[in-house]
């Protein structure tokens, strides 16, 4: 379900390392629980980001939510088609529906982030 090469956080965001940049978006928990998204406030390329900082927000039909940097660095790019369809993040949310790239600024803060199955043992604690 959660794909393994992927890095998990509490918070539901998921990250993809690739060398000195990562991936960040949303887990598909993440957007069942959001329900239809849509808008997502994107941040702009040259934003620097601590760990855990706020990247942005996604609203849905149901509410807003901040989605939180797992790592610190800066933003490289965002995801300019969730401008236009925001959806994209209901249907792929672990592939078309990515937010940003980060070019990672301390890659111990890795160490900290969840594995595919921690983070569903962790789901699995949520639904108990």
């Amino acid at each position: 379900m959660y794909p393994n090469d992927f890095l998990y956080t509490k918070e539901h965001e998921w990250i993809k390392v690739e060398g000195d940049e990562a991936v960040v978006g949303i887990t598909d928990f993440a957007q069942h629980q959001l329900g239809d998204i849509i808008y997502v406030d994107l941040p702009q390329a040259g934003k620097k980001l601590d760990a855990h900082q706020a990247i942005g927000t996604v609203e849905s039909v149901k509410s807003v939510s901040d989605v939180y940097s797992p790592v610190s660095g800066e933003v490289i790019a965002a995801n300019g088609e969730l401008g236009n369809t925001p959806d994209i993040l209901n249907q792929d949310p672990h592939g078309k529906g990515w937010i940003v790239r980060i070019k990672i600024g301390d890659k111990k803060e890795l160490d900290s982030l969840m594995s595919a199955s921690d983070y569903e043992k962790f789901l699995e604690g949520l639904e108990s």
